[in-house]
């Protein structure tokens, strides 16, 4: 992530607090300046800092999740530096996140209590992370049960429902990958006239500028076009089977 080379000081942490501050190691100094900014609300987050937080809740629930079902693979930790983009210089720093976060004493759940809080009025973005965690999860091309549990009690933290999360899943494991209903989220016998409008209120709410607004990473706006791709050749099927 080109976040990362904020990540190299000792006031982020501060600035952040709780348990995604306790695990940043901080960031440079005229950074931080950046963040004191006079012109926000009471209790707004300022884009700075919601890009490093976001970040570190990438490392620390992606960490928590290569432990789910009981062993951390190489596999998953080079999806990771893949999917997110850890440069080379980055690589230690990372690494130092990652294991902090492995070993920390907060549970997942405040990690992602916290980043839920912080991003409650964009849950596209909580839906974005979602997905990038199931890429981890599937770098060895099976979601173990444990992982399965751990990113539905996620998505739950994240207000998301059960039937939000089988959508979610329905874009990475199992026969729902391959179901375009399932991706759409919208039952078969749907008329074509509600499908047409599940499948414009999908594009509007996952829009990638959505993303860019927030100023995430890089990687984030790449997976949000990936996700809109996967929505739009659903549809284009559907819309073939059905001649509309």
């Amino acid at each position: 992530m080109a976040i990362w080379g904020k990540i190299v000081g000792g006031a982020a942490g501060l600035l952040l607090g709780g348990p995604l501050g306790a695990l940043l190691g901080g960031v440079a100094g005229h950074v931080v300046d950046k963040y004191r900014d006079s012109d926000l609300e009471e209790g707004e987050t300022p884009t700075g800092l919601k890009q490093v937080a976001f970040t570190i809740a990438v490392v620390a629930l992606g960490a928590k999740l290569a432990k789910a079902d009981g062993v951390v693979t190489r596999d998953e930790v080079d999806t990771f530096k893949r999917v997110f983009h850890i440069p080379p210089e980055e690589v230690k720093n990372f690494g130092r996140v990652f294991d902090q976060a492995r070993q920390n004493a907060a549970g997942y759940e405040a990690y992602a209590r916290q980043i839920s809080k912080m991003f409650q009025n964009s849950p596209q973005v909580l839906e974005d992370l979602l997905h990038g965690l199931f890429a981890i999860a599937m770098a060895d091309g099976v979601l173990h049960p444990d992982e399965d549990d751990y990113l539905r009690n996620i998505a739950e933290i994240f207000g998301f429902n059960d039937y939000d999360y089988d959508r979610f899943r329905s874009y990475h494991s199992g026969a729902e990958a391959v179901d375009p209903y399932r991706i759409l989220g919208v039952s078969p016998d749907i008329s074509d006239g509600d499908l047409k409008k599940a499948y414009r209120t999908l594009i509007r709410e996952n829009h990638p500028d959505k993303v860019m607004a927030e100023g995430l990473p890089q990687e984030f706006i790449d997976l949000a076009n990936e996700k809109l791709a996967k929505i739009n050749a659903a549809y284009d099927e559907v819309a073939k089977t059905r001649g509309i």
